[in-house]
């Protein structure tokens, strides 16, 4: 009986570790900016963004026409003006940009069009250090915004694991 639970221990153990370093990478984010209608004139970037709580580690998709469009990632005193002159910590121009928030402080954005900024193409967001295992508070919305949640699965297939033995 022993070697039976042994056996079920070493076959169970590897599908255990991949749920689990699933888990861990399911706790960061891919978010596209404005929802549905992307990174365009006249969507309300300030509500979209307050409806989530962004992590180190999670990712903007900045979808947009390219040439019509563009994200400046910049200094909190070139967001407040509109005025990239002011400092641009990076720019990004192809459409279809991903900017990682690498650290926990808030990120700026504007998109640096003639009008488009001033027009209200630009946001903020805070970004707090990752989660340890501990689910965001809260989830982004049902619009296909993030990874599938594998967390609590991992662990139901240790304690599964651990009655086995026990």
């Amino acid at each position: 009986m022993a070697s039976h639970h042994h056996l079920l221990f070493l076959l169970l153990l590897p599908i255990s570790l991949i749920l689990l370093s699933a888990g861990r990478r399911a706790a960061c984010e891919e978010y596209r900016v404005g929802g549905e209608d992307g990174w365009i004139n006249g969507n309300n970037y300030l509500r979209w963004s307050q409806q989530f709580n962004f992590s180190v580690g999670d990712v903007l998709v900045f979808s947009y026409v390219k040439g019509q469009h563009n994200v400046f990632d910049v200094t909190e005193a070139a967001f407040r003006s509109c005025n990239a002159e002011l400092g641009v910590n990076k720019r990004y121009e192809s459409g279809d940009d991903r900017v990682e928030l690498r650290r926990a402080a808030t990120y700026f954005f504007i998109c640096n069009t003639p009008g488009h900024c001033l027009g209200g193409m630009k946001f903020s967001v805070s970004v707090q250090p990752a989660a340890s295992g501990n689910p965001p508070a809260a989830e982004p919305a049902p619009e296909g915004n993030g990874a599938p949640r594998w967390r609590g699965l991992g662990g139901f297939v240790i304690v599964m694991i651990m009655m086995m033995l026990g």
